[in-house]
């Protein structure tokens, strides 16, 4: 939900997702002149709560020390930007945003221009709506889980740590699978990891209890995926409905999808980038995606049914590549799968050409590393703001100088004006002894921090492109992977809630970025909260904080 109010010179958009709503604020240039920034009240109308929001940053002239993992309140240490995320936010809930400008100085704050803005904040699950979303925690180490469960694992904390990591995600898959109520229902399964054991017992409970007739194709390469996946449906006794997905010359069967049918007719599809595993539930990000449109779902069951022959990759591409071909007319509405392994990298090159032609905005997520086709968007693509979330700034590499290599590239587009990267990173022993000392869920080896695979291009326009699955944005997952996309045109709900999803992980990895690259982050030294009048004049005069703050606040562009 998006929602534009102004009140004299001071104006607000609130882009409302499900957890996250992102506000947007406008003054002109000529206003700023004193201000101090910008306080925020939020009333919740649901749970009947009012209270201003908190920050870290405060002013040093009024809190020289601040206290370790404390949080201040913005009417007395207000925001100096003009983009805020409340990343507190419940789903389905009704708030109203004030803003109130501040003047006046850091020790006697004086409210000025103020605006309201009232939303409601999506639900995951919305009757008649195509597409259910439901993003994980995906904060592999946070200041909050240490508020929450100290220096502990999940596996140590228990059932509380994974349900708020879990944040939604375990339930929605849970409840996918509970929909198949008993004879007549079905379910078929496509997994890469899959040894989670909550998911295994619900699947086990719709099958054995419900009698809903259930088929699981597993990833069964010769590799140590397979060991685990076969270890986990021995131990859940569900080795009667699994089969092996191994076919010649394919690499990893790497869906993560659930077809619920009924009568033998799918009904729904359950995809996304979650593999069904404790640490891709509730590890590393990830998002658990519902499309509802029966013939997308008819075309997950029909490859479902295609890949349990277990054919050759070269009698299956062909026939992939036929059965989902690429959009024809790219800005017309609508939902369309893309099913890999293809002959070639003809998808690949048409989402690198999305992201390329971009107008406005590119948001864009790599787990393995950044495609040359993809630097290619950030180094020339027409976007004026240009995001990119990366697990690391190389992808595999054999060599030490292939990875430092591949890391010089990165380096260059983050040099680069339009783009904003931030790199998966977390903070250790309590940074600058204001940040408490956070600690990784343990849940992930190889990919800890970012797992997503998603392009967003112009989310907040009028007619926005989603692009999200299984994917990863490489040749391996187009050319050599089972693998599965949605590509989702004009659907605005969506991409507010991917747009405010990526920002919050965008704001959480960025800081812990810098401090990451810092030659000595002991040393390293956080700003406080300007006392000069100096802090609004970046976000003037065609900079990047120019144009990032007429994005989110719906201005017309210069």
């Amino acid at each position: 939900m998006r929602q534009k109010e102004k009140n004299g010179p001071l104006s607000v958009q609130a882009i409302a997702g499900t957890h996250v709503v992102l506000l947007g604020m406008n003054l002109p240039e000529q206003a700023c002149p004193g201000l101090l920034g910008f306080a925020i009240r939020r009333h919740d109308h649901t749970e009947g709560e009012v209270y201003w929001l908190r920050a870290y940053k405060t002013f040093a002239s009024v809190e020289p020390h601040p206290a370790r993992g404390v949080l201040y309140s913005t009417r007395k240490h207000p925001i100096q930007g003009f983009t805020w995320s409340d990343f507190s936010a419940k789903p389905g809930y009704d708030y109203t945003y004030e803003v109130v400008a501040l003047r006046g100085t850091p020790a006697e704050l004086k409210a000025s221009e103020k605006v309201e803005v009232k939303v409601r904040t999506e639900t995951a699950r919305v009757a008649g709506s195509p597409h259910h979303v439901h993003f994980n925690r995906g904060a592999a180490a946070s200041q909050e889980y240490t508020r929450r469960f100290g220096d502990k694992s999940p596996t140590v904390v228990g059932p509380a740590a994974f349900d708020w990591l879990s944040r939604g995600a375990a339930e929605a898959i849970k409840a996918f699978i509970e929909r198949a109520t008993g004879p007549g229902w079905g379910l078929r399964v496509s997994a890469y990891e899959f040894s989670d054991a909550r998911v295994l017992g619900a699947l086990k409970e719709a099958w054995a209890t419900r009698q809903a007739d259930v088929r699981i194709l597993y990833h069964a390469m010769n590799d140590a995926q397979k060991t685990k996946n076969e270890a986990a449906i021995k131990k859940s006794g569900l080795v009667g409905i699994c089969e092996a997905r191994k076919a010649t010359g394919l690499k990893l069967s790497h869906n993560k999808i659930i077809i619920l049918t009924k009568g033998g007719v799918a009904q729904a599809v359950l995809t996304g980038s979650t593999n069904f595993s404790e640490g891709g539930i509730y590890g590393h990000s990830n998002v658990v995606h519902v499309c509802e449109i029966n013939h997308i779902a008819a075309e997950y069951l029909w490859l479902w049914n295609e890949l349990k022959k277990n054919d050759a990759k070269k009698v299956v591409a062909p026939l992939l590549e036929g059965r989902t071909p690429l959009p024809a007319g790219p800005t017309k509405p609508g939902t369309a799968p893309i099913f890999s392994p293809r002959p070639d990298l003809d998808a690949l090159e048409w989402y690198a050409k999305q992201a390329k032609d971009a107008d406005d905005a590119l948001f864009m997520t790599f787990a393995f590393g950044m495609h040359d086709l993809f630097q290619d968007a950030y180094r020339t693509g027409k976007a004026r703001l240009r995001y990119a979330l990366m697990e690391k700034m190389s992808g595999p590499t054999r060599t030490e100088a292939q990875r430092k290599a591949n890391e010089a590239k990165i380096i260059a587009l983050r040099k680069m004006e339009p783009n904003k990267f931030a790199i998966g990173a977390y903070l250790g022993n309590g940074a600058f002894d204001r940040w408490l000392a956070e600690r990784l869920s343990g849940l992930n080896v190889n990919v800890r921090y970012l797992h997503t695979k998603y392009m967003l291009v112009d989310p907040l326009g009028e007619n926005p492109l989603v692009v999200s699955g299984s994917a990863n944005f490489s040749e391996a997952s187009t050319e050599d992977n089972d693998e599965n996309m949605l590509i989702i045109r004009g659907d605005t709900r969506v991409a507010d809630i991917y747009a405010g999803e990526f920002m919050r992980l965008y704001n959480h990895f960025a800081f812990r970025d810098w401090l990451s690259q810092h030659p000595d982050p002991d040393k390293a030294q956080v700003s406080r909260l300007d006392e000069t009048d100096t802090w609004w004049k970046r976000y003037f005069g065609g900079s990047f904080a120019s144009r990032q703050r007429e994005y989110f606040a719906g201005s017309p562009r210069n």
